[in-house]
């Protein structure tokens, strides 16, 4: 037994195509759709998972540092609280500056190594539904 399935875009009504001339194609508008949605949400995985892996690679960094011991990391966090409360305004500015920037090279970076493999799957996937309606 199929499943048949009808979502609100299947009942909305595709526009009547204006009568266009022999050498052009009427627009599948249900097609075009189809597709930016996917690639809306293959940009967002990829994007969401980018600043995961940014976020998640200094803790790893750091537990790694402390021994895997949470007392040990917790310590040194506490270390850097105390320094950064204690420090020049001045200070604490070029500090969150300086991080800020690491973060965006960082991210810029990761995006940039993984932007070939995002764009090779999401051609993959666009063209799996070309095939399918052939």
């Amino acid at each position: 037994m199929a499943l048949k399935t009808t979502t609100l875009v299947d009942r909305v009504p595709t526009p009547t195509p204006k009568p266009t001339r022999p050498d052009r194609q009427p627009i599948n508008w249900l097609a075009l759709f189809q597709g930016t949605c996917l690639v809306l949400i293959e940009a967002a995985g990829f994007a969401a998972s980018t600043l995961l892996l940014v976020l998640g690679t200094p803790l790893f960094v750091f537990l790694a540092v402390a021994g895997w011991d949470l007392g040990s990391l917790f310590a040194q966090l506490g270390n850097l609280v105390d320094h950064y409360r204690a420090a020049e305004p001045l200070a604490r500015h070029f500090f969150a500056r300086d991080l800020q920037i690491a973060f965006l090279i960082a991210a810029g970076g990761l995006a940039l190594l993984r932007m070939p493999a995002f764009l090779r799957r999401l051609d993959r996937r666009l063209n799996e539904g070309d095939s399918a309606d052939v």
